[in-house]
């Protein structure tokens, strides 16, 4: 791995740097979405030491008067057939079915709540009380990108992201070594048990968790691995389609990004040709049953007007 450490000065506050460099991108052991590993440089950044808060969402929107997708009611040119119930201000939240259900069909554990947002993680009548040093969720792209413009920031890209989570290191499955749970210790907010219907909370945490909860990486960085996952400004596109070598030299690419939004749609989904961005880090609904997710090398496409209650978001500074 080569890697430039130099610091540019003090830095913004709560923010950490992250030395430009070389590192090995990707796995080969888990989810094919994820391969092929491939070598890919960056320049240094900054990033964020913890998810944005609601707290730190809240002084945006107090600031700003900003109004998030899941607050505004939803269109129905651009959902036609959908009962006009559904179509109120909401977001998708996660309810543990009281049995055991079927994995493949998500529908058994998320629900569609009007008046899910960001002020009500759970639904009408829930609030923040008591979470304010909890990631905000209910955050669509464009939400977290109109936060990041707001404080002079800038929402990372995948390979921005990846080389921070990894804290230094290259080809661990995990951001801290190659065990889950070395020697049973808890070190990420992830769900333990038979997934979706019976988490026994090892971790202290049934849904999200306060930030610094768990150790930081070799980077100073929290919350990189579950919690929630954390949207990235890079369309999603197959890796392989990534894994090219910079045109004319055949050395590794510098500062890569996504594909383009036409190559993001979801080809098995003709009824929608909407955008996905790269979400990373897994969340607290990642299980070892489920979603080994949590891990720096994981990427999941996530449509950029959905919002629920497990993804986030954090921002960099480029230098």
């Amino acid at each position: 791995m080569t890697t430039t450490s130099n610091i540019p000065g003090d830095g913004p506050s709560g923010m950490r740097w992250i030395p430009g460099g070389r590192f090995r991108m990707g796995c080969e052991n888990f989810y094919p979405e994820e391969a092929p590993v491939r070598t890919v440089g960056v320049d240094g950044f900054w990033i964020d030491e913890v998810p944005v808060t609601n707290a730190m969402f809240k002084r945006f929107v107090d600031s700003t008067g900003y109004v998030t997708l899941a607050e505004e009611p939803l269109d129905p040119a651009a959902y036609a057939g959908v009962d006009p119930a559904l179509l109120q201000p909401g977001s998708l939240v996660f309810v543990s079915p009281r049995q055991r259900v079927r994995l493949d069909d998500i529908s058994q554990w998320w629900q569609w709540r009007v008046g899910a947002d960001w002020r009500h993680p759970l639904g009408s009548g829930s609030s923040l009380a008591g979470l304010e040093d909890h990631p905000v969720v209910h955050v669509t792209h464009r939400d977290a990108a109109a936060y990041a413009a707001w404080a002079g920031k800038a929402l990372p890209t995948e390979a921005e992201w990846e080389r921070a989570c990894r804290g230094g290191h290259e080809d661990r499955d995990y951001a801290w070594g190659d065990e889950l749970a070395p020697g049973g210790r808890m070190l990420a907010n992830y769900f333990q048990g038979q997934f979706p219907w019976n988490n026994t909370c090892e971790d202290g945490y049934e849904r999200t968790s306060p930030v610094r909860s768990y150790p930081s990486n070799d980077y100073g960085l929290f919350d990189m691995i579950g919690n929630v996952w954390e949207w990235t400004d890079d369309w999603f596109v197959p890796a392989t389609m990534l894994a090219k070598k910079a045109p004319g030299c055949g050395c590794a690419p510098q500062n890569p990004r996504g594909g383009s939004q036409a190559d993001s749609t979801d080809p098995r989904d003709a009824s929608t040709r909407l955008g996905r961005r790269v979400c990373k880090g897994g969340s607290h609904l990642c299980a070892v049953g489920y979603c080994q997710r949590y891990r720096p090398a994981s990427r999941h496409a996530q449509a950029i007007d959905s919002s629920t209650s497990h993804i986030g978001f954090r921002c960099v500074v480029r230098a």
